[in-house]
């Protein structure tokens, strides 16, 4: 099980600022994944030709079985991450963005401002978080459990979590 994190930020890629977003997903996978899992990072700027480029890295060059990108899901001008997903995903899986912004929003009313996503490209799953670690961690475990039964659906890597930390879901 190959996991690629790729954080989109100008000033973290400008070394402006340590990326706190990348280490924070990082956190939270060693939090409730129970299967062993090569984990590969990389801070990209924003911009879709470069988003683009990261994932279809992941995707067909270096592949992965799941793909977790953080930032550039807001409304500025710079945030192009769900272009750059529309670009290069084959199945867009909107019940994933759906559930992200729904739980947010018990937290803050800006969550209607996010445009995370989710989809497929081969044989990867690649699943688009909000930048702040607060947010990463309460979408992460709302969608996670979903995740193992897709990556099975799509042919990648099989992952397990801990039931008592996260429980997924698989038909019998």
């Amino acid at each position: 099980m190959r996991i690629a994190i790729i954080t989109i930020s100008d000033r973290a890629a400008r070394g402006d600022y340590e990326d706190i977003s990348g280490p924070a997903i990082e956190a939270c996978l060693r939090g409730f994944v129970t299967s062993d899992f090569e984990l590969v990072r990389r801070v990209v700027a924003d911009g879709r030709a470069l988003v683009a480029d990261a994932l279809m890295e992941y995707c067909d060059r270096d592949p992965v079985d799941l793909i977790l990108t953080t930032g550039g899901t807001g409304p500025a001008p710079r945030d192009e991450t769900p272009e750059a997903m529309q670009s290069v995903m084959e199945k867009e899986l909107a019940g994933f963005g759906e559930l992200m912004r729904r739980v947010s929003l018990e937290q803050t009313p800006t969550a209607i401002l996010s445009r995370q996503t989710a989809g497929i490209r081969g044989q990867t799953l690649i699943i688009n978080l909000p930048g702040r670690p607060a947010a990463i961690d309460i979408c992460l475990r709302a969608v996670f459990p979903a995740v193992p039964y897709c990556l099975d659906l799509i042919g990648a890597g099989r992952i397990e979590t801990d039931p008592a930390v996260l429980a997924s879901f698989r038909p019998a």
